[in-house]
């Protein structure tokens, strides 16, 4: 048994070669020949990433244009400011995506015609609930939201959400594919809906949403299954064309027709003077207020509470009426810049 046993110049040696190093043989011992160390990749078979670098750095910026969007549209449906922030875009499996929510939430089944199976849509509560009150015309201040699922008319105001979403969605998606999106169903209880098998492998789109103090996530899951088949639409430059667009002479006039027909308020101040509360107070049906203002001085004219022009008054067609004169010195850069001169004693603006 005492030929078994190892002396401690063996051991060390033995040490050594399993962290890469091996020592010369000792004196009267044959020479081993060893081998390099190769390079070891991990790879975890609970979290396998099937979607190229390329595909996730397409997705990831299709969708940072696509929150800037969506914060536009949901900030105009609500009158005040939000805004969207894409937090993340990682792949994992969908058992882990759907442990990862709240119980209950707001979890809405996505048909993506021509995509293949369903997507899904979830928003956290936390966020949900304050945007109903203010839809609802409460202010998205006060208690905790609670933990419930929704009524039935909570979904429908969900659903101006959801489509809002959808609708940006598409754009975002038309440079690589034309998508056909509906909400087939809104669930509660994110456990319950299995579309894929658990280990599929998902990608996850998150974004924060803020409006005020009020913060809460939205998430965007893609089973790859789904996207697997045009993939390689996503390695393609084509997703480069959604961003910023130069504006062109078509966008330009349509833009200048429809603020064209905007209506504006314009006030004519016919004279200024200063009076006492007392005779405020005291004044009658056919009193007269006297002021410092010469008839023949020009009248101003305000636009929309800015002064913008030089008037007289008269009639026109047995209407009161005032005849513009002149612009106003601060408004001839404005003039010039883009709006076509005003013609003196020419154009006539009749009152209401």
């Amino acid at each position: 048994m005492g030929g078994d046993v190892l002396s401690q110049a063996e051991v060390e040696n033995l040490l050594s070669a399993m962290d890469g190093e091996v020592d010369e043989a000792p004196a009267g011992a044959s020479a081993a020949p060893t081998r390099s160390r190769e390079k070891v990749t991990v790879y975890d078979f609970k979290r396998p990433e099937r979607v190229g670098k390329e595909q996730m750095r397409a997705l990831q910026t299709m969708h940072e244009g696509f929150g800037r969007n969506f914060g536009a549209a949901l900030s105009a449906l609500l009158r005040t400011i939000v805004e969207v922030k894409l937090t993340s875009v990682d792949q994992l499996t969908y058992s882990e995506f759907v442990f990862s929510l709240e119980n209950p939430t707001c979890f809405n089944l996505i048909n993506a015609e021509p995509l293949e199976g369903q997507l899904i849509l979830d928003i956290n509560p936390s966020i949900l609930f304050p945007i109903i009150d203010r839809l609802l015309g409460g202010s998205m201040s006060g208690a905790a939201p609670a933990r419930r699922p929704l009524t039935e008319i909570e979904l429908r105001l969900v659903k101006r959400i959801t489509d809002l979403f959808l609708n940006e969605m598409q754009h975002a998606w038309e440079n690589v594919l034309r998508l056909e999106l509906a909400v087939e169903r809104v669930e509660s209880n994110p456990q319950l809906v299995q579309i894929i098998p658990a280990n599929e492998v998902v990608i996850l789109v998150s974004f924060e949403l803020t409006v005020g103090e009020t913060r809460g996530m939205v998430n965007l899951c893609i089973p790859f299954n789904s996207i697997e088949r045009i993939s390689h639409k996503l390695s393609s430059n084509s997703w480069v064309s959604y961003s910023k667009r130069p504006p062109t002479p078509e966008s330009m006039q349509l833009v200048t027709d429809r603020i064209s027909n905007a209506p504006l308020e314009v006030v004519v101040e016919l004279a200024e003077t200063k009076i006492t509360t007392a005779d405020l107070i005291g004044l009658r049906i056919g009193d007269i207020i006297a002021s410092e203002k010469d008839i023949r001085e020009p009248l101003k004219v305000s636009v929309e509470g800015k002064s913008k022009f030089e008037a007289r008054a008269g009639q026109f067609k047995g209407r009161k009426a005032i005849e513009i004169l002149r612009v106003t010195e601060d408004q001839h850069l404005d003039a010039t810049a883009g709006a076509p001169p005003v013609q003196q004693g020419k154009q006539q603006a009749e009152s209401a």
